[in-house]
């Protein structure tokens, strides 16, 4: 019952994070929002955690295989069929915004859902809706693995959308954001079902479980490294150097991307706590409980992330 009543209040505060945290990083910048940006927060929060649960399953399930002796029959219930759904749901959503325009459409009739198919952000749009329709078939077929493409080209839709044409050398910020939202996928959807995967075999194989988050923990310092890497490349981008420490607390971007690597640090430390008990404690499985933090402090991380893309992007100074 405490669990349950624990998860539901990190479901809601995850939810307020992307309906309140574009105001409140707004206020006294004397920047413009753009309509409905809470909802497209929100919305768009929804699309990147489906996209970390499916990405991550496979990405463990791949790794599970690498462990001697690994029950790999003996498995939690997938989430990727629902994940797909709420990927679906969320896409369907933002695309009903492009296709008004980029405003909050009040009807049906406001859509102009044929448009769609004439504007580059209209066929990313698009692509994402399809995408989920097709990962959450994949998802429940013999072949779940299948799910990888449609998984990618969602990442790639996101990777092209985040930096229009009209942007000084698309192409590199594009490259930089398909590996940044990538290695991110991998590294939170990955420790969400290690963990499902730990407590799955914690009585029948405690052995292999710790070999599993083990092999995970060395992968996931790649994966942090490049997220790092990316992100300081495109935040250079965007915020010439001798502006960056200006913009950080005087725009709205600034202000958020701030508190995601505020967030990130945490999520570090917390990686490095369960990294130590995981090699020298008496027992572990301990390494679970730093563990389970550090998957509820990615969440927000993916909350924020998902405000920072509904923000104004800073100007280049």
């Amino acid at each position: 019952m405490q669990r349950a009543v624990a998860v539901l209040g990190l479901v809601a505060l995850a939810a307020l994070i992307p309906l309140l945290g574009p105001s409140t990083a707004l206020s006294g910048t004397g920047e413009a929002a753009a309509p409905g940006i809470g909802g497209i927060a929100l919305l768009r929060a929804v699309l990147f955690a489906a996209l970390c649960v499916s990405a991550g399953e496979l990405f463990v399930t791949r790794l599970a295989r690498r462990v001697p002796g690994a029950p790999l029959e003996d498995t939690p219930r997938s989430w990727a069929p629902y994940a797909a759904a709420a990927g679906f749901v969320a896409a369907l959503g933002l695309a009903s915004v492009v296709a008004t325009g980029n405003l909050v459409p009040r009807s049906p009739s406001d859509m102009d859902i044929g448009g769609l198919y004439q504007t580059r952000d209209g066929m990313l749009a698009l692509l994402e809706v399809n995408a989920f329709v097709v990962a959450g078939l994949c998802a429940l077929s013999r072949r779940p693995a299948t799910q990888a493409w449609p998984l990618a080209a969602v990442a790639v839709a996101e990777a092209l959308r985040a930096h229009p044409v009209t942007e000084q050398s698309p192409l590199i910020g594009s490259g930089l954001t398909l590996v940044h939202v990538t290695c991110a996928a991998l590294w939170v959807g990955g420790l969400l079902h290690v963990l499902r995967l730990l407590r799955r075999w914690r009585v029948s194989a405690p052995g292999e479980g710790i070999a599993l988050l083990g092999l995970y923990a060395r992968v996931a310092a790649v994966l942090l490294a490049a997220i790092t890497a990316t992100g300081v490349f495109s935040t250079l981008r965007r915020m010439p150097p001798g502006t960056v420490l200006d913009q950080l607390t005087t725009t709205a971007y600034g202000r958020t991307l701030l508190a995601k690597v505020l967030l990130v640090a945490a999520v570090a430390v917390l990686a490095l706590w369960a990294r130590h008990r995981l090699r020298r404690a008496a027992d572990p499985l301990s390494a679970h409980s730093p563990a389970r933090a550090e998957v509820a402090v990615l969440g927000l991380v993916v909350v924020v992330s998902a405000v920072l893309t509904a923000l104004p992007v800073p100007i280049r100074w």
